[in-house]
């Protein structure tokens, strides 16, 4: 799930919930940085952690596939065809400052209820705007 502020001018100021699945372990052209995920994007949400059904960052959503340019190739438009930037290959230039590495948890390994979980991502979730 993502957690975030897609098309604020449009929907509000309030997060939204997203709920996805990864779809595969590789992004765009195979690339093994990223995660191909299922979860619905839209502008807004680039930045925003995706999380694991135990509150685990697991990637920073960063990009949908370009609907233009899918039906340019292929002639079909793409339906929620997503990508996130795995946080394994984040951990190591987020470990790599100090001030920011004092604050990185160990992974959550216990089961919590999904409404302690979306708390707990809204909690860590703030709108950014940028004039």
């Amino acid at each position: 799930m993502t957690l975030g502020f897609p098309d604020i001018g449009l929907q509000g100021f309030s997060p939204k919930l997203a709920k996805g699945e990864i779809a595969s372990l590789s992004g765009a052209a195979d690339d093994a940085r990223y995660f191909q995920i299922s979860v619905p994007v839209q502008p807004g949400n680039s930045g925003g952690a995706l999380v694991d059904e135990r509150g685990n960052v697991i990637g920073i959503v960063s990009a949908k596939l370009d609907a233009s340019v899918a039906l340019a190739a292929s002639g079909a438009l793409p339906e929620n065809v997503n990508y996130a930037v795995k946080s394994s290959f984040l951990l190591s230039f987020l470990e790599s400052v100090p001030d920011v590495s004092a604050k990185i948890k160990s992974p959550n390994t216990a089961d919590e209820k999904f409404s302690d979980i979306v708390k707990s991502a809204q909690d860590a979730t703030v709108l950014v705007l940028v004039y």
